[in-house]
């Protein structure tokens, strides 16, 4: 879909024919693309629609997945180039290697800078590492890996985000110890070492294997993510409401008195468990000097994963304060 007005309206969505379903050779599987993002590539003037595939048997999600690496395609001129793999041949990440919902920075010569999960077999908890891509409007490249982080508790660190702010880079990560963790470092390769998200008194948020991603704009840091709250002990993996709070770009907290709701809890999971709407995957843009949206699938588990492709409008006020 595309808007010419800042969101008011929207032309019809429009599949996009190369992150469609293929057969990879076989007649039992499809292969198919998700986690897709995308981002605009000044430089070239192209978007850059970057994700990773995924299998499936029939109608349903392949339990065994085969080896799975970072799909993207371009958008450039009015229409979209062909289906293309992103290239790493390094055994590290021979089972798996993802940029899976990930923000992104494009840097002043054009290269991007972004992140890698990956893993050597199916069983092995996965890490995380900065990456810097070159990019010419067709073809991703990869040019640096940096020095891998990680933890050990379920898959690893997953769905790793990156921003600049001040001339430093900051990296989100998704972890499965009821954690998410953030790091600093000056180029995007080597990182400080991954700390617990937690407010200005150390005391920790309990996220639930969800992804966090950055709300980067004029003056201020923010994140946003979700979290456990006494206000949704019902929802599975405390994945409602969607919140957003400002980071200490020093100590690599979150001020607890800036925390705002960006989108609501709908239902509470006791009353109308089958009403209950949850975030999906989620992602922040600013779209103008004075205005940042977050889009959000939401979903309905109890109603065959239904959900509603939702938009927040965060407008901005001096001194770098969320106006609504």
């Amino acid at each position: 879909m595309t808007s010419r007005d800042l969101g008011k309206t929207w032309t019809d969505p429009q599949p996009v024919p190369p992150l469609g379903r293929v057969q990879p050779g076989n007649n039992l599987t499809e292969e198919g693309v998700c986690d897709v993002t995308p981002e605009w590539h000044p430089q070239t003037k192209s978007v850059l629609a970057l994700g990773h595939n995924v299998f499936y048997s029939g109608p349903t999600f392949s339990r065994d997945q085969p080896p799975r690496w970072p799909i993207y395609a371009v958008w450039r001129a009015g229409q979209w180039g062909p289906r293309r793999k992103l290239e790493w041949n390094d055994p590290r990440g021979a089972y798996i290697y993802s940029n899976n919902c990930g923000q992104r920075v494009v840097l002043p010569n054009g290269d991007v800078q972004m992140s890698f999960t990956f893993g050597a077999t199916k069983t092995q908890a996965r890490a995380v590492a900065g990456v810097i891509c070159g990019f010419d409007g067709e073809t991703l490249t990869v040019k640096q890996v940096g020095e891998p982080m990680f933890n050990t508790k379920g898959r690893g660190l997953l769905e790793p985000s990156v921003t600049q702010f001040h001339g430093r880079f900051f990296l989100t990560i998704r972890a499965e110890d009821n954690r998410g963790y953030v790091c600093a470092g000056g180029d995007g390769l080597k990182w400080s070492p991954p700390q617990a998200w937690a407010w200005e008194d150390g005391t920790p948020l309990e996220i639930s294997s969800t992804q966090q991603h950055w709300l980067t704009h004029s003056d201020a840091l923010f994140l946003v993510y979700t979290r456990k709250d006494a206000s949704n002990v019902n929802v599975p993996r405390w994945r409602a409401p969607l919140w957003v709070a400002q980071v200490d770009p020093h100590t690599l907290r979150l001020c607890r008195d800036t925390e705002r709701v960006v989108l609501p809890l709908v239902g509470d999971g006791v009353n109308k468990p089958d009403d209950v709407a949850y975030s999906g995957n989620f992602h922040p843009v600013n779209v103008s000097p004075d205005e940042s949206w977050v889009t959000d699938g939401e979903m309905l588990p109890k109603r065959g994963y239904r959900g509603d492709l939702l938009l927040a409008r965060i407008r901005w006020h001096r001194p770098n304060r969320l106006a609504g």
